[in-house]
């Protein structure tokens, strides 16, 4: 294991706070991906001598006259400002905004990052008080290369224990391993994330509900399904709702099926994409089969087109489907993920015959590290 590897993300929010345009800085993402180590790592290397950092974890009561203080502080000495855990400050979203908008009309330069451990807070707080005034970089869970190089994991590992580093050093004890993940890491964003901050009705068949999502990698399953197998009563709004909440958390992604027509988008049963490999293995341990591992593998990939931040879907009309569909504008790729036994391509020629203008992508684990170095150059230069 090496101390520290610097992630993508690091150098995206560099090359913002170095054009400094004017606006606060959000980094929002999972929890335990290494944000706030990654954050630190930075303001020593690039920003030792201009920089000041504050946690509303290490303060009592942190409300608006603490972040008034420390604002007001840092805009005098023209510092960058960096505020962690910030939705643990009370009002902090109003109390930003106003401080934000002051300094805007007295022509004050502004350099501030925002980031915390509650995404789903942190979101609200932004659509609710701060549009308009800040710039999103968005942090992930750790992907194959990023695990190998910080703590040199194989890929059979990386499948089964991959996407929170924190855990790695317990993957040689899989029950310990999932004891931490699930104590330390999910139930702890269900507690403090969720159900801290938004109603539920009912929170066993929240976590419930879970469980059975991520039970289901890179597949469609519909509404009725899930309600088929939760012990409580349940409607498909609940459901709809839990999915909505898991995402803004980032515990799953939920695919649509496309269609050029956004209603039948929108009324489609949902392809569950895990945002963390381990999840399914998770669930799993003793019983997980090899046969399951290309499931694993196809979530995988999914995980990667979701980082890029572009539209994305899955295709399938009777028995002919498409993993994944991206698109990017007037671009559509049409990407079959393979492993294992091969697939039949029908499915991709009959999305082809359909959509005339996708581009038909394979990925297999013979290309899959050049697609996941960069998916939309991978995709931008691929050749059918």
């Amino acid at each position: 294991m090496i101390d520290y590897i610097k992630l993508s993300y690091i150098d995206e929010l560099e090359r913002k706070i170095s054009q400094n345009k004017g606006f606060i800085q959000v980094l929002l993402g999972p929890r335990q991906v290494g944000k706030t180590t990654s954050i630190l790592k930075m303001l020593d290397e690039k920003f030792s001598q201009n920089s000041t950092y504050f946690s509303a974890d290490q303060v009592f009561q942190p409300g608006r006259e603490w972040l008034i203080s420390i604002w007001s502080e840092t805009m005098k000495s023209q510092r960058l400002l960096v505020i962690d855990e910030i939705q643990k400050s009370e009002n902090w979203a109003e109390t930003i905004k106003a401080l934000y908008d002051e300094a805007k009309r007295k022509r004050l330069k502004v350099q501030c990052i925002l980031l915390g451990s509650s995404s789903l807070e942190l979101h609200k707080g932004l659509t609710e008080s701060l549009t308009g005034r800040f710039q999103l970089t968005r942090a992930y869970h750790w992907n194959y290369q990023e695990s190998k190089q910080g703590y040199g994991l194989h890929f059979e590992e990386f499948l089964k224990f991959g996407g929170y580093p924190g855990s790695y050093p317990l993957i040689k004890n899989p029950k310990e391993w999932s004891d931490y993940v699930r104590t330390s890491i999910i139930n702890t964003v269900v507690e403090k994330d969720i159900l801290q901050y938004r109603a539920v009705k009912s929170p066993s068949l929240f976590r419930q509900a879970f469980d059975i999502l991520i039970s289901y990698p890179a597949q469609e399953i519909s509404y009725t399904k899930i309600l088929g197998q939760l012990q409580d009563r349940g409607n498909v709004e609940i459901i709809k709702n839990y999915i909505y909440l898991f995402e803004g958390a980032f515990l799953i992604k939920a695919l649509d099926k496309y269609s050029p027509k956004v209603i039948k988008t929108k009324s489609s049963s949902p392809k569950i994409l895990p945002l963390s490999p381990c999840m399914y293995y998770l669930t799993l341990l003793d019983q997980y089969r090899k046969d399951e591992r290309g499931r694993v593998f196809e979530l995988l990939v999914g995980s990667q087109l979701v980082r890029t931040g572009e539209k994305l879907f899955y295709w399938r009309e009777g028995k002919n489907e498409v993993d994944f569909v991206l698109s990017i504008g007037r671009k559509l790729w049409a990407i079959e993920v393979k492993s294992g036994d091969s697939k039949s391509k029908k499915g991709l020629f009959e999305f082809k015959k359909k959509f005339p203008q996708a581009v038909l992508v394979f990925i297999d684990e013979n290309n899959y590290f050049s697609f996941e170095k960069n998916p939309l150059l991978f995709l931008e230069s691929y050749n059918e």
